[in-house]
C-alpha cells in the first residue's frame, strides 16, 4: 500500500473529536479515491463509500439517500465511535453543497458523529461549492501530482523516465509502449479533464478557444506569455478576461497555471504577464509523440521539459505546503522561480545547458528584495535529481 502526504494528513483528522468535512481536492488520476480507501481499511469505525461517477445522473435525492445509510450505521453499539461517509466525484452533483450543507447541519444539531469526506477531480469548482454554502465547516487537503520520489518509490523510475512520462500513477504499466502510453494520456486524462471537468461543469462560451489556450500553454511551458503575443497565437480570441479566465479553470483542473510576476504587491502581482508552467510534464510530452531517445536529442525541447518538471515540482509542492511560486523579470535579467513561504523568500535559477534568451537576475533580485537562499538548479548547482526528491520545506527553513 502506498501512502502519501494526504493519507496521513487525512487519517489523523479523521480519528480526532472535531467534526469538520474534510475535502480531498486534486486532479484526474492522482490517487485521491485511492486514499480514500486506505483511510476506509486503516480507521476503526463503519464507513458507506459511494461515487457520482457513474452514467446515471446523481441529483439531491440520492445525495441524500447515501447520506442516511451512513447514518444508519451509527446505532447504539458504534454511535461512540462515529461513522463514516466518503463521497467521490461530489462535484457531480447539482448544487451538491447546499444539500451537504442542510444535511452536516442536521447532524450537528442532532450530534451525530458522522464524519464526511467529499472528494472532486475538480479543485476550482469544489472550492466554489465550499465557500457558498459550507463556509466554517470545511478543510481542504489537496492532493497532487505525483512527485520524482513518489514515482521513484512506486515503480523504480530513473530520472529522464520521469521528465518525459510525468507523475501520472495510472499510466505508469504503459510506458514500455510509448504510442499507447500517449494516447492514454491524451484521451483518458487531458481529453476528460477539459470535456468532463471544465466545459461540461464550468461556463466555457468558447470551447474551441479553450483548447487551444491549453495546447498553447503547453508548447509554452516555462516562458512568460503576454496576453498580447496569446491574442497572436489564437484566433477569435476575445478579451484579456477571456483569457485569464480561461487560463484559472485550467489551473483549477490541474493541468497548467500562469505564474505571476513577483513584486511584492498583490495587485502588480495579478497584474503582470503569466509565466506558463505545466503541472505535469506529461501534458507536453505526450501530444508530442516523442520517444525517451528522441526527447533527449533534442537539446532545446529536453531543456525546456527539465525546467517544465522543475517548475511542477515547485507548483505542486507549495499547493501541499500552502507556500507559493512566482517568477521575476526586469527588462532582460530574469529569476526563474521565486519560492514564497513561511516569511522567506527563495532565488531559483535553472541551468540545463539549452540556450537562455534572458540573463541571471538572481544577484539583482536579491539587491531589490530580503532574499533567504539563492538556488542554482542543475549545471554547476544542486543535481536536478536531488533537488526534485528535496521536499521545499527544506529551502525554507
Amino acid at each position: 500500500m502506498f501512502k502519501r502526504v494526504a493519507f496521513y494528513t487525512l487519517l489523523k483528522r479523521i480519528q480526532e473529536p472535531r467534526r469538520f468535512i474534510q475535502v480531498l481536492a486534486g486532479p484526474r488520476q492522482v490517487g485521491k479515491t485511492t486514499i480514500a480507501r486506505q483511510v476506509m481499511e486503516a480507521v476503526e469505525i463503519s464507513v458507506h463509500f459511494a461515487t457520482a461517477d457513474e452514467p446515471t445522473l446523481r441529483d439531491h435525492p440520492w445525495l441524500a439517500q447515501q447520506w442516511e445509510i451512513a447514518r444508519l450505521k451509527l446505532n447504539e453499539k458504534n454511535k461512540k465511535k462515529g461513522a463514516l461517509l466518503i463521497l467521490d466525484e461530489v462535484q457531480k452533483v447539482s448544487g451538491w453543497s447546499e444539500v451537504v450543507k442542510r444535511l452536516w447541519d442536521e447532524d450537528t444539531r442532532s450530534d451525530l458523529p458522522l464524519k464526511v469526506i467529499l472528494l472532486g477531480s475538480s479543485p476550482l469548482l469544489v472550492q466554489k461549492g465550499l465557500a457558498e454554502s459550507l463556509a466554517g465547516r470545511f478543510e481542504i487537503i489537496p492532493v497532487i501530482h505525483w512527485s520524482y520520489g513518489e514515482m521513484k518509490e512506486a515503480f523504480g523510475w530513473e530520472l529522464d523516465e520521469y521528465v518525459l512520462y510525468g507523475g501520472y500513477p495510472g499510466a505508469a504499466a504503459l510506458i514500455e509502449d510509448h504510442d499507447r502510453w500517449a494516447r492514454y494520456i491524451i484521451d483518458s486524462l487531458i481529453e476528460t479533464t477539459i470535456s468532463r471537468d471544465i466545459l461540461l461543469l464550468s461556463r466555457v462560451d468558447k470551447p474551441a478557444l479553450l483548447r487551444r489556450l491549453f495546447q498553447l500553454c503547453c508548447d509554452y511551458s516555462g516562458q512568460v506569455l503576454s496576453y498580447q503575443k496569446m491574442f497572436g497565437q489564437l484566433h477569435d480570441a476575445g478579451n484579456t478576461t477571456t483569457l485569464a479566465h480561461y487560463l484559472d479553470l485550467l489551473n483549477g483542473a490541474g493541468l497548467v497555471t500562469g505564474l505571476s510576476k513577483f513584486s511584492g504587491k498583490r495587485i502588480r502581482q495579478r497584474s503582470s504577464s503569466p509565466k506558463i508552467q505545466v503541472l505535469n510534464t506529461a501534458l507536453v510530452s505526450a501530444p508530442s509523440h516523442l520517444t525517451l531517445e528522441e526527447a533527449q536529442r533534442n537539446h532545446e525541447y529536453w531543456g525546456r521539459l527539465v525546467e517544465s518538471a522543475v517548475g511542477a515540482h515547485l507548483v505542486n509542492s507549495a499547493r501541499e505546503k500552502n507556500a507559493e511560486v512566482y517568477y521575476w523579470l526586469d527588462r532582460n535579467q530574469e529569476v526563474d522561480f521565486v519560492l514564497s513561504g513561511r516569511g522567506q523568500l527563495i532565488a531559483i535559477e535553472v541551468k540545463t545547458g539549452r540556450r537562455r534568451e534572458r540573463l541571471s537576475g538572481i544577484e539583482a533580485f536579491s539587491k531589490t528584495f530580503k532574499v533567504r537562499r539563492q538556488l542554482l538548479v542543475g549545471s554547476g548547482g544542486i543535481p536536478i535529481k536531488e533537488f526534485l526528491e528535496t521536499p521545499i520545506e527544506r529551502w525554507l527553513r
